[in-house]
């Protein structure tokens, strides 16, 4: 069990990753996003991609790979080019086809539960943001002369989506629950519409912004 952290770095961390895991961020916008309009069987699938991106960022992180990414102006730009670039189709899909992605009658969703887990994969992946957070959030809860970092980086990543994962499921439940009432209120749900395309594409900007260094 050598890649378990001492108890105060463990509780230090945990601490930590709740509140962040309560910060609005890309990944958050879009599980309300789709509970809303798609109901909480598409959030959660969405959140479930998410979720695999953190796993593989982790992975990433434990492994040095981020580190090229970063490292490299050219891969660093493709990166959160494709990043703003999906957030800002995203905001077009919103205002476009927004308060016509609801559930049907028959309980089959609009957006398929394998497009929706692709959709928070995505997202999260091509967030250099998130890229950047790893690489220098999960480090500061190792020593890098530590001969089991390696496990203990990825016993940390994998940790933040168990402990992130109960808040992200209230998030979805808690939007579709207000989904039902939405569907009465054409007007206030084509309101959020835009607000979601809005989010999205201040997201975009930043992430388009991100410095790699």
């Amino acid at each position: 069990m050598d890649f378990i952290p001492s108890l105060p770095v463990f509780l230090a961390f945990s601490l930590a990753l709740l509140l962040l895991a309560i910060t609005p961020g890309p990944d958050m916008t879009l599980w309300i996003s789709r509970s809303l309009r798609d109901g909480r069987a598409i959030g959660l699938m969405t959140l479930a991609g998410t979720s695999f991106g953190i796993s593989i960022h982790t992975m990433l992180v434990a492994f040095g790979i981020s580190a090229l990414i970063v490292a490299s102006p050219t891969a660093f730009m493709l990166l959160k080019t494709g990043g703003a670039a999906y957030l800002l189709w995203l905001a077009l899909q919103a205002v476009r086809h927004g308060s016509n992605f609801v559930i049907k009658a028959d309980g089959d969703a609009v957006v398929s539960k394998r497009g929706a887990f692709l959709n928070g994969l995505w997202v999260n992946l091509l967030n250099p943001k998130v890229i950047i957070f790893f690489m220098t959030f999960l480090p500061q809860f190792v020593t890098a002369t530590d001969p089991d970092v390696t496990g203990k980086l990825i016993f940390l990543g994998l940790w933040s989506i168990i402990l992130s994962l109960p808040i992200g499921i209230g998030i979805v439940y808690g939007a579709d629950f207000m989904s039902s009432w939405l569907q009465t209120n054409r007007k206030v749900l084509r309101g959020i519409d835009y607000t979601f395309a809005g989010v999205f594409s201040i997201f975009a900007v930043k992430i388009f912004m991100t410095q790699s260094k």
